[in-house]
């Protein structure tokens, strides 16, 4: 065990032979730390943790009470191939929450970005790819090889099918079905969820204007509400914005994967007044 001399641990804690941990972790009572386990600097570890398998969790992550990373993922197709996960840094996995290691048969690796936060029971698949900066709410579920972008909210008690994708700065309310692709700064709601319009408050939290906020109005209207199928829409949009940043980036994620299926939009279209109420702080 490469345990640090700046690193404390509980005579509790059971820290196997091989694990790598860095300065100024923490590691609480009971808590399990396997062999090929790797800990950055200034992890804290919490009461009956257990981290395993090819584990890392990156600098000034916290792991609360009862969290278990590094399991072998829910799939039959799993047969101990040494598969890994990997936690970026300055995450909170707060209580419960569960990570488990990639498949051989997907990317042999579940990813998560720095800076996210992981509320109560949540729980994160195999080959999962999660961006940057998400936060998942209470005992939210991502099925396997699920992929967030940076910025992602779900809120509390939802589930995403597996192999979906949600774009970047999306929203998703509680107790939602998401069972198809979900493009870049939607607001998403419904028990079998639909887009019911834009992630307007979370877009202003992240410094989008007004002007900004509009354009991926008009991107949305025309992709979801405008004449035709979706590849009709989709090519409607490219031709009239697609050399618009926002709009690019909606293309793109559909581009990425273009025989997904794609959420779509409530009927009756987008509220204008949704805009200025955001703006006007009201």
């Amino acid at each position: 065990m490469a345990l640090n001399t700046a690193a404390t641990r509980h005579p509790t804690a059971w820290v196997e032979d091989g694990a790598t941990i860095a300065d100024g972790v923490q590691i609480g009572p009971n808590a399990i730390i396997g062999a090929d386990v790797k800990l950055g600097e200034g992890v804290r570890v919490g009461a009956n943790v257990v981290v395993t398998g090819r584990t890392t969790v990156g600098a000034g992550t916290r792991l609360f009470p009862g969290v278990v990373l590094g399991e072998p993922p829910q799939d039959f197709s799993y047969k101990d191939e040494p598969t890994e996960l990997e936690i970026g840094a300055g995450c909170t996995l707060r209580e419960h929450v569960t990570m488990h290691i990639g498949t051989a048969r997907g990317r042999g690796r579940t990813t998560v970005g720095e800076g996210c936060y992981f509320m109560v029971g949540s729980h994160v698949g195999h080959d999962c790819v999660v961006g940057n900066g998400v936060t998942l709410s209470n005992n939210v579920l991502l099925g396997g090889h699920v992929q967030l972008g940076d910025n992602v909210l779900i809120g509390g008690g939802t589930a995403v099918l597996q192999r979906a994708r949600v774009g970047a700065y999306a929203f998703i309310s509680g107790l939602a079905g998401v069972t198809r692709d979900v493009v870049p700064y939607a607001y998403v709601t419904g028990r079998v969820a639909w887009i019911e319009g834009l992630n307007l408050v979370g877009l202003k939290r992240r410094g989008f204007d007004r002007d900004a906020i509009r354009t991926i109005r008009a991107a949305f209207e025309i992709l979801f509400h405008g004449p035709g199928v979706f590849q009709d829409r989709k090519a409607a949009l490219r031709e009239a914005m697609g050399t618009d940043p926002q709009a690019a980036s909606i293309l793109a994620f559909i581009d990425a994967a273009p025989a997904r299926p794609y959420m779509q939009g409530r009927r009756g279209g987008l509220d204008e007044v949704s805009v200025d109420l955001l703006e006007s702080g009201r």
